[in-house]
């Protein structure tokens, strides 16, 4: 069965996360515990735990199709360690407060070198944080996002995430999340049942289809192998509808958060109903 959702907004309140899931029939949401452009976050105090609590036994979404996002200030590749290490601390926050909310998963961009380091270097720095971010926490699974590698963003490529996944000591605490606009621009097709089963095998023999834990379903604005990220509606960008099809009849697709983040929130009710009515009775 398909679990499909957006990311909410949480503003006001966590608790108003599951609420605005619900007013769109989502069965599955994303969200940020905290103001994603901001360092510092106050505690989440008990009356809005309280809440949370009460709104997710009211909406029936379970942790496992929820996808936290982190702050997009995190760099856990930072070249320059005081930097990094700052990235880090707000990260290992950020894995706390899903451990306060009983979430199991946070998703976050690995990381980017900034044109000052290698490749590898950056991403043995974004492997060495997330080893220690995992000693320092429990039981949530970090979960990497795929990116379409604009600027100096790593994880664009399959063999990234195979990279760092293979330096993760504790393996049952790591993850993937495939954007699909991401996966497109970076260069992997995903229009054509041929092109679909080939990025797909790709990703099983890399990666390992083991590790995905979460999808962000978009559309997108440029071309396949463009690098650059801009999500579009779902069948009005370059992608189109068919390569959606596909995902929603894929049995390998079940059970996992598939999470709208394209660019109309006033469309996604419809959004998400166009993905079931794809699924073939």
């Amino acid at each position: 069965m398909k679990y499909v959702g957006a990311h909410v907004s949480a503003s006001g309140g966590v608790y108003n996360a599951p609420i605005n899931a619900t007013a769109i029939g989502a069965k599955a949401f994303a969200l940020f515990t905290k103001n994603q452009r901001q360092w510092a976050a106050k505690p989440l105090e008990n009356d809005v735990l309280d809440k949370w609590f009460e709104e997710m036994d009211k909406c029936g979404i379970l942790p496992k199709h929820i996808l936290p996002h982190d702050s997009y200030l995190i760099n856990l590749g930072h070249p320059v360690e005081e930097s990094r290490q700052k990235s880090l601390d707000g990260f290992i926050h950020e894995i706390e407060r899903c451990e306060i909310l009983k979430l199991d998963r946070l998703n976050f961009h690995p990381g980017s070198h900034l044109r000052k380091i290698s490749e590898e270097e950056c991403l043995d720095n974004i492997a060495l944080s997330m080893n220690k971010a995992i000693d320092s926490t429990n039981d949530v699974k970090l979960v990497i996002e795929n990116t379409a590698g604009q600027g100096s963003n790593l994880g664009y490529k399959f063999e990234h995430l195979a990279y760092i996944i293979d330096k993760i000591e504790d393996k049952s605490r790591v993850g993937v999340c495939i954007d699909t606009c991401h996966m497109f621009t970076a260069g992997y097709d995903i229009r054509t049942r041929e092109a679909y089963d080939k990025t797909w095998k790709e990703f099983d023999e890399i990666v390992g289809r083991q590790y995905l834990m979460g999808m962000h379903i978009n559309d997108s604005k440029p071309d396949l192998g463009s690098r650059v990220d801009r999500h579009d509606s779902l069948g009005v960008g370059k992608i189109g509808w068919d390569a959606f099809k596909f995902i929603m009849n894929d049995e390998r697709m079940d059970d996992i958060p598939l999470v709208l983040e394209t660019i109309n929130e006033e469309i996604w009710e419809q959004e998400i109903q166009d993905l079931y009515n794809l699924v073939e009775k």
